[in-house]
C-alpha cells in the first residue's frame, strides 16, 4: 500500500532531501510510505552462489514491512524524458546517504527515487542510532524493516511503485508516463544490487523478477551479499578496520537487461580477479586518478549531516582526494539512459593498468595509467590517487592529494594561462571519449583555476623540495 505525500513531523522536511530548493529546477518532491509484505529468498536447492554470477533463487517466505521512498520529478510532465532512477539508498554511515539532485538528473528530465530498502536506514545502528526512526518518530516512527533479507523485495516493490505498470490509485509520479526504470547502487548498495542482478532480477515477474530495465553499479568493490541472514552491517564508527572488500562474482553473462559497472582507481584495485569484457548488455568504466569518496562529496555529506543532526562534521582533509566523481556519473548516467532505451551502449573505455602485483601502474607524475581519463588525471596539478593518507576506515575511502610545487607546475604548464588551455584539451578529450558531458566542462575549468592556485599557494608555504 503507498500513502502520501507525508508531510509534518518533529524537521518538517524528508531525512537527506537535496540541500537545493528544487522547485527553482523546475522539480517536484514528495516521499511516501510503502507498506505490505515482502518475499524472502534461499538458494534454490542445489544452486551453488559461484564467481560467474548466474545464481538461482527461490522465494523462501514473507515478512511485513513499512517504509518510505522519497520521489523528486519533473513539474511539467513535457521535461520528463520518460525514465525513473531508483536509487538504493546507502546505509554505511548507519544513516542514509544518497544523491539524486545531480545536472544529468535535473537537466535531463529524469525521476529519481530514493529507496530506503534496508533496517539500517530505518533503524540505525543498535549503539546511538540515527535512522529514520530515531531522527523523527513524529515522521517515521512506525517504520519497520525487520531485516535485511526483505532488502531485495522492498527495491522491487519500489520500482513497481513508479514504472510503467503502477497503481495509480496514489501516483508517486504525478501521472508521468514511464518507459523504462533503471536500478541503481553505490559501495555498499552496490554490493546488495549485484545480489538482486544476478539472482532477482531472472526471476519471473510473479517472484519479483523483471521491475527494472537496467542497472548501474557505482564504486563497486565486486562482491554480493548474501540472500539469507544478510544483516551484516559495518559501523565505521566503532572503528572497524577490516579488511577492503576484494572481488568474488562476475556480473551474469546471460543478463537480459544492460548493466553497468562505475568504479574508480580503489574499486578497480578490488575487481581485478573480476573483471570481465564488454558485451552487448555489459560495460565497465574505471577512472584513473578517481577515488571512493572525494572532497567535493564530503563537503555536501557534512552539509547534509548538520542540517539533520545539528551537528558539524569535522572538516574534510585537505589531503583527501579532489577529483569529483559526480560528473563521471553523469556521463555514465547519460549513456545508459540512451541504451536502455534501445540507442547505442556506452563507449567502452580503457581498464586501469596493474603491475604484476596488483598495484595501479603509474605515470611520472603518480598518476595511475589507463582507465577512462577526466581531465584532472590528464592534466593534473596534483598526484590524486587512491592511495591512503590514514589506514582507518573512512581514510581508506577518501584516497589521497598531494599537490605539485610551484617549479613542477611551471616546467609543466608555464603559468594558468597556459595550464587551463592544456586542461580545456583533456576536458574535450574526456568529452570526445564519452566519459564527461559537455554541460560539465565550464565548471570544470572553474574547478581547475582554483586547484591550481591551490597548489601555488601550498607549495609557498613548503620548505623546498616537500611538495611535489
Amino acid at each position: 500500500m503507498i500513502e502520501g505525500p507525508v508531510t509534518g513531523g518533529r524537521h518538517g522536511w524528508p531525512f537527506a532531501r537535496p540541500l537545493i530548493d528544487l522547485r527553482e529546477k523546475g522539480y517536484v518532491e514528495a516521499e511516501y510510505i510503502l507498506s505490505g509484505e515482502a518475499t524472502t529468498y534461499a538458494p534454490a536447492p542445489g544452486a551453488a552462489f559461484g564467481r560467474d554470477g548466474k545464481w538461482l533463487a527461490r522465494p523462501k517466505g514473507k515478512v511485513p514491512f513499512k517504509t518510505r521512498f522519497l520521489v523528486y520529478r519533473p513539474a511539467d510532465p513535457a521535461k520528463f524524458n520518460g525514465t525513473v532512477v531508483v536509487c538504493w539508498n546507502n546505509v554505511t554511515a548507519g544513516y542514509e546517504l544518497f544523491f539524486g539532485e545531480s545536472p544529468e538528473v535535473l537537466e535531463g528530465g529524469y525521476a529519481f527515487v530514493c529507496a530506503s530498502v534496508q533496517r539500517v536506514g530505518v533503524h540505525g545502528f543498535a549503539q546511538n542510532p540515527q535512522g529514520l526512526v530515531a531522527w523523527d518518530p513524529e515522521r517515521y516512527g512506525d517504520l519497520a524493516i525487520p531485516t535485511d533479507d526483505a532488502s531485495y523485495d522492498i527495491y522491487t516493490q519500489v520500482a513497481r511503485a513508479v514504472g510503467p505498470a503502477r497503481d495509480r490509485t496514489v501516483d508517486p509520479l504525478g501521472g508521468l508516463d514511464v518507459r523504462k526504470v533503471i536500478g541503481i547502487g553505490a559501495s555498499q548498495s552496490a554490493g546488495r544490487l549485484s545480489t538482486y542482478v544476478n539472482a532477482i532480477h531472472p526471476l519471473p515477474p510473479e517472484e519479483g523478477g523483471h521491475a527494472f530495465d537496467g542497472f548501474m553499479l557505482q564504486i563497486y568493490f565486486g562482491a554480493g551479499t548474501p540472500l539469507e541472514n544478510s544483516d551484516r552491517p559495518v559501523n565505521p564508527a566503532a572503528g572497524n578496520t577490516r579488511p577492503m572488500l576484494r572481488g568474488a562474482n562476475l556480473i551474469r553473462e546471460d543478463l537480459d537487461v544492460p548493466a553497468m559497472i562505475v568504479n574508480t582507481e580503489l574499486e578497480a584495485i578490488a575487481c581485478q580477479g573480476v573483471r570481465q569484457p564488454d558485451t552487448d548488455r555489459f560495460r565497465t568504466w574505471e577512472a584513473a586518478a578517481l577515488t571512493h569518496v572525494s572532497y567535493q562529496a564530503q563537503l555536501t555529506r557534512n552539509a547534509k549531516y548538520q542540517r539533520e543532526f545539528g551537528l558539524a562534521p569535522p572538516a574534510p582533509s585537505e589531503q583527501m582526494n579532489r577529483i569529483y566523481l559526480q560528473p563521471f556519473y553523469d556521463a555514465a548516467l547519460h549513456h545508459l539512459n540512451r541504451w536502455v532505451n534501445g540507442g547505442a551502449p556506452p563507449p567502452s573505455q580503457p581498464l586501469i593498468e596493474f603491475d604484476a602485483d596488483g598495484r595501479p601502474l603509474r605515470n611520472e607524475h603518480g598518476i595511475a595509467r589507463g582507465g577512462a581519463r577526466l581531465p584532472q588525471a590528464d592534466a593534473p596539478v596534483a598526484m590524486n590517487s587512491a592511495t591512503p593518507v590514514t589506514d582507518d576506515f573512512a581514510g581508506r575511502l577518501r584516497g589521497s592529494n598531494r599537490p605539485f610545487d610551484a617549479a613542477t607546475l611551471s616546467a609543466l604548464y608555464g603559468d594558468e594561462a597556459g595550464y587551463l588551455a592544456r586542461f580545456k584539451q583533456a576536458a574535450d578529450a574526456a568529452v570526445t571519449a564519452g566519459v564527461l558531458l559537455p554541460r560539465d566542462v565550464a565548471p570544470a575549468v572553474e574547478e581547475a583555476a582554483r586547484e591550481y592556485r591551490r597548489a601555488l599557494a601550498m607549495s609557498a608555504r613548503q620548505p623546498a623540495g616537500a611538495a611535489g
